[in-house]
């Protein structure tokens, strides 16, 4: 992508000014995007981004610069100009790049964009009629398609030079379902770290009826009752809830400024001694996974929590000076166009003992939140707002009638610590999270867990 003699040419002139460490980081992605309304193509986006990042750290001072000139001498003008602006003073630079290269944790067996378009339309239109087909409630399916091939090439001041290859795919299948003026959604759009061979692992077809089941289900649910009760939460998406309410509040972004809930508090008991949670971005072809992160550290098994008691952060190169500790390969981008900080991989709460049924006949009366739709929460004091995408009553230790319009509201500490029972069941869900460094793919997961008091949000009234 850049020859080695002109990044060090940007990196010493990154340093020209003063400064004690430089990055370049270099973005060559590929990606295709077709999305399917009512049965017909409504747009098939192909394109290919180009682009240089380079950011300078004088302490805990930083700045940060990009472009899609890759001229040498656009980027050394980008390098000065970034130094510049540091206002350091200058010191002895030397320069000894070693190129490595970063073990493949994620192998790839078809190359997405190697295959044809209308291959991949085909699978949309199936994925839209089955989801069309499951019922007559269905009014309205939107399919969409999605791979993408990322190329890039990190570079520091410290010697590194190593380059990587990501390659996703993903299918997304959203159904709206009506009756009587009264509208649902229904989605659900698997992933994975995989080239095209992803579809001989999945089925199209029960991705659309997935979607259309759910939204049927809620369309036709009554509205839930709101109050405090025991809450269960599935495996799958339910894990957005610990990846939003607790994992945010994990990251070296609010930890090292002192704006987490959970700053300063390694080694003390933060949730229950049911509660093991990991961030581990090397599990192979998970949608979150990556062999290194946006700064060039390999990924690795992060253990954040263990028997409730707080064991790691998530930490970047940049909060690594704040919190004086190393970086654990968190730091992540979404593409060249941002500077790098602390996020996560793959995200989960470990297996617990318990079986679902076991969970399930012990909670006397409460809400069974089967999928967790979007939310908000602030990291600084993990409070929470989520809705519950397809929930169920839970009576006398049965699941029984669907209820929608449901929400779970509390913070991440109060939810860790109430936790009282952990299913056997861990499973992941995909999504795309948002944070200062833009959005990046995300794995979601967890068993069944059942929190033993939460606030229910309703519009029936109180249970």
């Amino acid at each position: 992508m850049l020859s080695k003699k002109v990044i060090e040419n940007v990196l010493y002139a990154a340093l020209s000014k003063g400064g004690d460490f430089a990055e370049v980081f270099v973005e060559d992605r590929f990606n295709t995007n077709i999305k399917l309304v009512g049965g017909y193509v409504e747009n098939s986006i192909s394109g290919r981004d180009f682009g240089v990042g380079i950011r300078v750290f004088d302490g805990l001072n930083s700045v940060y610069g990009y472009t899609n000139d890759s001229r040498e001498d656009n980027l050394i003008k980008l390098a000065k100009d970034i130094a510049v602006a540091l206002n350091s003073t200058k010191g002895d630079i030397a320069l000894n790049l070693i190129e490595s290269n970063a073990p493949n944790l994620h192998p790839i067996k078809i190359i997405p964009n190697n295959m044809d378009k209308a291959k991949k339309v085909e699978l949309l239109k199936l994925g839209y009629n089955s989801a069309k087909n499951y019922d007559p409630l269905i009014t309205q399916v939107t399919t969409n398609y999605f791979d993408e091939e990322q190329n890039v090439l990190i570079a520091n001041s410290e010697g590194l030079l190593v380059e990587d290859k990501r390659v996703r795919t993903r299918f997304y299948v959203q159904s709206v379902a009506s009756k009587d003026g009264e509208m649902q959604v229904g989605f659900y759009a698997p992933g994975a770290s995989k080239g095209f061979e992803f579809y001989d692992e999945i089925d199209v077809k029960e991705v659309g009826k997935e979607a259309s089941r759910i939204a049927k289900t809620m369309v036709l649910a009554d509205y839930c009752p709101s109050g405090v009760m025991p809450v269960v939460i599935h495996n799958e998406f339910g894990g957005v809830l610990f990846h939003e309410a607790c994992g945010h509040s994990l990251e070296a972004t609010s930890v090292a400024k002192g704006l987490s809930v959970f700053a300063n508090k390694l080694g003390e008991q933060i949730a229950s001694p049911l509660v093991t949670a990991i961030d581990d971005g090397t599990l192979p072809n998970e949608w979150g996974s990556l062999n290194i992160d946006d700064e060039g550290t390999p990924t690795q098994k992060n253990v954040l929590i263990e028997n409730g008691i707080l064991k790691s952060y998530l930490i970047d190169k940049l909060n690594a000076r704040r919190m004086n500790m190393e970086s654990t390969g968190s730091g992540r981008r979404e593409s060249y166009k941002f500077a790098p900080t602390s996020r996560m991989t793959n995200t989960f709460i470990v297996n617990g003992d318990s079986t679902f049924e076991e969970i399930i006949s012990n909670t006397e009366k409460g809400l069974f939140a089967k999928k967790l739709g979007g939310g908000s929460v602030n990291p600084a004091t993990g409070d929470f707002n989520f809705a519950v995408m397809e929930g169920y009553l839970i009576e006398n230790g049965k699941i029984t009638k669907p209820v929608r319009g449901a929400s779970l509201i509390g913070t991440g500490a109060e939810v860790l610590e109430k936790i009282d029972m952990v299913g056997n069941n861990q499973t992941f869900g995909q999504g795309v999270c948002g944070s200062l460094s833009g959005m990046v793919p995300t794995n979601v997961g967890q068993p069944t867990i059942r929190i033993k008091a939460l606030t229910v949000g309703g519009r029936k009234g109180d249970n």
